[in-house]
């Protein structure tokens, strides 16, 4: 068995890392944009509430909640399929990391430009989708580029729930045939790989929605 052997057989995991990964930021994204926008009601209980969650899953290790979720939810009778329990955990740690990046990002919005528009007889949604959601976006991508490359770092896990991702095709290969070196660095190169083009997606976003003279274009 050759190297790009082992290459073509890791790559038939590579979608489910993909899918995995895509499926876990869209959950961590949408997870952060509602936290982000509850957080502008400025109501105490809301503010405890999103004070709690950030605090407890950024904290928590990725494998313990995986586990949780996974194994520990069927105590309970909720049983969740393996895919399902690793986008929502991502999804759930990610959206405590995205709510600060937006957060921050909805605090940089010029307040001048909102009474602007609420001036000019705008509601509030209006407000948020036409002034401060564009703003927020572009301001949020390089946070976004940064999450998602820890989601994708994170993604491995995968395999100890039974999801057959690339790093499960990389173990077993590797106990079949004893040549872990070979296959490792195989996995670590179709990892990057997929870093790169999801990287090379968000910098095109970045540049599409980039803020006039905020950077050279």
């Amino acid at each position: 068995m050759t190297f790009p052997d082992i290459m073509i057989i890791l790559a038939r995991g590579a979608g489910y890392t993909i899918l995995v990964t895509i499926a876990s930021v869209s959950a961590g994204l949408a997870a952060g944009l509602f936290l982000s926008v509850l957080g502008t009601l400025r109501w105490k209980a809301v503010s405890f509430f999103l004070g709690a969650y950030t605090y407890v899953f950024r904290s928590i290790p990725v494998l313990v909640l995986l586990f949780l979720v996974f194994f520990g939810l069927p105590g309970l009778g909720i049983r969740i399929s393996p895919f399902v329990s690793i986008v929502l955990t991502l999804g759930l740690i990610s959206g405590a990391y995205l709510a600060e990046i937006f957060r921050g990002a909805m605090a940089g919005v010029g307040q001048d430009e909102i009474l602007a528009a609420e001036a000019s007889g705008m509601n509030r949604m209006q407000v948020f989708l036409y002034i401060i959601f564009p703003q927020m976006f572009r301001m949020s991508i390089p946070g976004m580029i940064n999450e998602f490359t820890t989601v994708l770092k994170y993604t491995p896990f995968a395999y100890t729930v039974g999801i057959p991702e690339i790093m499960k095709e990389a173990m077993s290969l590797a106990v079949m045939t004893l040549r872990g070196l070979e296959i490792y660095l195989a996995l670590g190169i179709i990892y990057f790989i997929i870093y790169r083009l999801f990287v090379m997606l968000f910098m095109t976003l970045e540049k599409k929605y980039r803020i006039p003279g905020l950077a050279p274009e």
